[in-house]
């Protein structure tokens, strides 16, 4: 059984009290937008290299600690090897190594260079007329790179249907060049677009779920460092802690009022 949104947020603050790595509010932002993916792709966690499976990319690739969490509770590993996670020789790093971690398709850090990976992920496989789909999560802030917006244009001129973009619209931006309305500006661009409560987890699966004939792209609004009042109300102070273990405590307790 897959435990609960606010299980995998104690394990993100749990592993990041152990670490002394993370950026918690960023991973507190994609919990149920991944845990969704998760649920709707095509996918085996006992064989990640299996020839079918869809392509998820985590374009906002400092939310690492979010991914392997979520990748735990589906199977690919133990949530116990995570522990290990941004210490000396581990293949958990604080930004994900396709080459170490078994279910990860791209090596992502610098922001703005997943979405294009996954345009030409998504475009290789039309040409070999193949059904496999690709879906890229980005977030608000590496939206400010115009690499994001030079691949969707080619996304939506090459017509690639099998494409899903997911933006975390978690207000990032607003300490760089704030976008206002994305779902006009990927309208603009030419994608089908949709909104959704980037918490609603039955609603953003469903959403996932749909297909159509243009390059899809889903406005998740979502909160900073959800879950947490704590994180919400300082999400640029703790945009890079770790919690003391009186700070764990604090948010553990917060989480635990909130009925998530």
């Amino acid at each position: 059984m897959i435990p609960n949104c606010k299980d995998i947020r104690k394990s993100i603050l749990s592993i990041s009290r152990e670490s002394g790595h993370g950026h918690i509010p960023t991973c507190f932002s994609v919990v149920e937008i991944l845990y969704a993916v998760y649920s709707t792709i095509r996918h085996d966690p006992e064989n990640p290299s299996w020839d079918e499976r869809d392509i998820f990319i985590l374009s906002k690739g400092h939310a690492s600690l979010a991914h392997y969490t979520v990748m735990a509770h589906f199977g690919y590993f133990d949530m116990q090897s995570v522990y290990s996670y941004g210490s000396f020789a581990s293949d958990f790093g604080c930004h994900a190594d396709r080459l170490k971690v078994p279910g990860i398709e791209a090596s992502t850090g610098s922001l703005g260079h997943g979405i294009g990976l996954a345009v030409g992920m998504a475009l290789a496989f039309k040409i070999r007329k193949n059904s496999r789909r690709v879906y890229a999560l980005i977030g608000d802030g590496e939206s400010n790179e115009g690499s994001v917006w030079e691949a969707t244009m080619v996304a939506t001129n090459l017509k690639l249907n099998n494409l899903t973009i997911i933006y975390d619209n978690n207000m990032s931006h607003s300490r760089g060049l704030q976008i206002h309305n994305p779902a006009e500006r990927f309208k603009a661009f030419g994608c089908k677009v949709t909104e959704a409560d980037g918490h609603d987890l039955i609603g953003l699966t469903s959403e996932i779920s749909k297909n159509g004939d243009m390059v899809k792209a889903i406005v998740a609004h979502t909160k900073k460092g959800y879950g947490c009042q704590t994180l919400i109300d300082n999400q640029y102070q703790w945009h890079r802690k770790s919690p003391t273990e009186s700070e764990f405590e604090k948010l553990i307790g917060e989480l635990d009022e909130k009925a998530i």
